[in-house]
């Protein structure tokens, strides 16, 4: 029996053992699908804190119940460690580790290189190693594969490598890792027959692509897709402004239309590990190959500008009320980068809170979903949505827009509403002079007491 036919019928039995490197919001919920396909799963991270506290059978993780991780870690079908040595007995590894932007909004790829490493160090003949990183087309053929032929072992017939793009959408209720199909692309035939039975087997619809290079390419597409159409009606949020046309009744109006078009929101700008940077990728490959990507880029400089925008609507509507922004009492609702979820990463509240806090606001926030965070060494702690702390406030600035708050108390209690999100008109109007993200022209109440 060849190896690949080996390794191919370990995975059918379930007898292979499966390790996952990088427990977070990738790679935990495919650990805990796995376990529940029938694999023997070790988890793989260097945070001693993550480790410890998913072998207490607890999650860090919003999507991964704890009941979960404490069930798969009592069979003993799970387990997570800091050892790398745990590698040795993997038959599949998955590496599901950050890739960040540097300052110079160029991949960060040390990650990526760290987990290859580790990686390459206990890989053997019979394993099959996939990628998951969101990177640059390339990372795959360029950073792994030599790497695991340093320590003689054939791609193709020793050894199987394939990337596999991550499609995590944290706080989905429809869509989650089982029942989002999964893109495959292997080096070789060999690569990708192994990799496709893998994912097949725990997976519900598993889709291969030619090679790594375009199932790199694949989430790269999806993501510049949302960035440069969400950058398109964020312009059109602003060509509505000094219209004074209301952008949100625009939008619903061409989404009545059955065919040619997509709705997408205008916001305070964009958050999240893959939208904010995944694009830059793809540019950073391009500029590398001489190509400008021009809509790239400019979707980039019109989203990372909304927070600036926000920050002048505050400044403006204060300004009507006949106050300044240095000294103001501001409450910004919502920190994560979403609804309904606790991730805060690259979350367009954190650049509201400082241009603010930068023009002299004092600034509070409320997020029932992050009660504190720390950014740039400063500790942040939440305060709770009290009647007094709406009053007390000048403004409140609504930049993300959990279900679970009351915004009709916010209408009846608080004097002045910024609302980036279009929530406040859904609400009975209130006390609160509600000015939205897209007009000059105020809605709800005239702000009397």
């Amino acid at each position: 029996m060849s190896t690949q036919q080996a390794l191919l019928q370990r995975i059918q039995d379930r007898s292979a053992v499966s390790s996952v490197i990088g427990l977070g919001y990738v790679g935990l919920p495919l650990a805990m699908e796995l376990c529940e396909a029938g694999f023997q799963v070790v988890g793989y991270d260097v945070s001693a804190r993550v480790c410890d506290l998913l072998m207490r059978g607890e999650s860090h993780i919003q999507d991964v119940p704890a009941e979960q991780v404490a069930r798969h870690v009592r069979s003993g079908k799970f387990v997570a460690t800091t050892d790398p040595a745990a590698l040795d007995r993997a038959d599949t590894v998955s590496i599901a580790v950050p890739t960040p932007l540097a300052k110079t909004r160029d991949p960060d790829m040390s990650y990526v290189l760290s987990a290859a490493e580790t990686v390459s160090a206990h890989a053997h003949r019979g394993m099959l190693i996939v990628l998951e990183s969101t990177t640059y087309p390339g990372t795959t053929r360029e950073l792994l594969q030599p790497r695991l032929e340093a320590r003689g072992l054939a791609v193709g017939s020793d050894v199987f490598l394939a990337f596999s793009p991550e499609r995590v959408d944290p706080g989905n209720p429809t869509f989650h890792t089982k029942n989002t199909p999964k893109v495959v692309g292997g080096i070789t035939a060999a690569c990708n027959t192994v990799a496709t039975a893998f994912y097949q087997s725990t997976i519900d619809t598993v889709v291969p692509v030619s090679s790594p290079e375009a199932a790199e390419l694949v989430k790269l597409l999806e993501n510049t897709f949302r960035s440069v159409n969400i950058g398109l009606v964020n312009e059109m949020a602003i060509v509505c402004d000094r219209l004074g046309v209301d952008v949100w009744e625009v939008i619903d109006a061409a989404a009545t239309k059955p065919f040619g078009f997509m709705k997408f929101t205008p916001g305070p700008g964009i958050g999240g590990h893959c939208i904010p940077l995944d694009p830059h990728y793809l540019a950073w490959k391009m500029r590398a190959l001489n190509y400008k990507t021009r809509f790239i880029d400019l979707a980039s400089e019109v989203n990372s500008a909304m927070p600036d925008y926000v920050v002048e609507k505050v400044a403006w509507a204060l300004n009507d009320d006949r106050k300044a922004v240095k000294g103001a009492k501001v409450l910004i609702l919502g920190v994560a980068y979403k609804r309904d979820i606790d991730d805060m990463r690259e979350s367009p509240a954190l650049d509201v809170m400082r241009l603010l806090e930068e023009r002299g606001a004092h600034v509070q926030y409320h997020d029932p979903h992050i009660p504190s965070f720390r950014e740039d060494g400063h500790e942040f702690t939440g305060v709770a949505l009290t009647d007094a702390l709406l009053d007390a406030v000048d403004v409140v600035v609504v930049v993300t827009d959990h279900k679970v708050v009351d915004y009709q108390r916010v209408a009846d209690r608080a004097a002045l509403v910024v609302d980036a999100r279009n929530v406040m008109a859904k609400v009975t109007p209130g006390r609160a002079r509600v000015v939205a993200l897209t007009s000059s022209r105020p809605q709800g109440g005239s702000g009397a007491a």
